[in-house]
């Protein structure tokens, strides 16, 4: 197991330093699920819900959240995103929702699309939870992440 980056000699907690790495083309995708009842799913559908459209708003508040990460996550750093995509779906025991996020630096995309989806989740749960009291936010999780070099003109 490699040794937490995120510790000094001392163990305590600092950022890492990112300066000498090169600037990659970094990808992260995520997905997580939110587990209601059929009545809720049938709700979304018909976009019944008093708050709006639950689909559209939770991928909006996605995105949002991806751009925001480093000011939720501490030891988060600030990088240049290129693009952000989260995509949430209706299922028939709830709403998937997936995002892809792309930057140009030198440090990874994963806490953005882990954010971009447990903020959209939350948004689905926020515009649902006076009709289902019984919502549950599954697992989240990184299901890709990879840099490619970028060519150089």
């Amino acid at each position: 197991m490699n040794k937490l980056s995120h510790l000094d000699e001392e163990g305590r907690a600092r950022m890492v330093d990112v300066s000498a790495k090169p600037v990659q083309r970094r990808i992260a995708r995520a997905r997580g699920h939110i587990r209601m009842a059929p009545e809720t799913v049938a709700l979304i559908r018909e976009n019944s819900i008093k708050k709006g459209d639950v689909l559209t708003v939770a991928e909006i508040a996605g995105i949002q959240a991806a751009k925001r990460t480093c000011e939720l996550i501490p030891l988060c750093h600030t990088v240049h995103i290129d693009n952000v995509q989260v995509r949430a779906r209706l299922e028939s025991d709830g709403v998937g929702v997936e995002s892809e996020v792309v930057a140009t630096d030198k440090t990874g995309v994963e806490m953005e699309a882990l954010t971009a989806v447990s903020v959209a989740l939350l948004a689905v749960y926020d515009m649902c939870k006076a009709v289902d009291k019984q919502m549950a936010i599954g697992t989240i999780e990184l299901i890709e992440k990879r840099k490619e070099d970028i060519e150089r003109e």
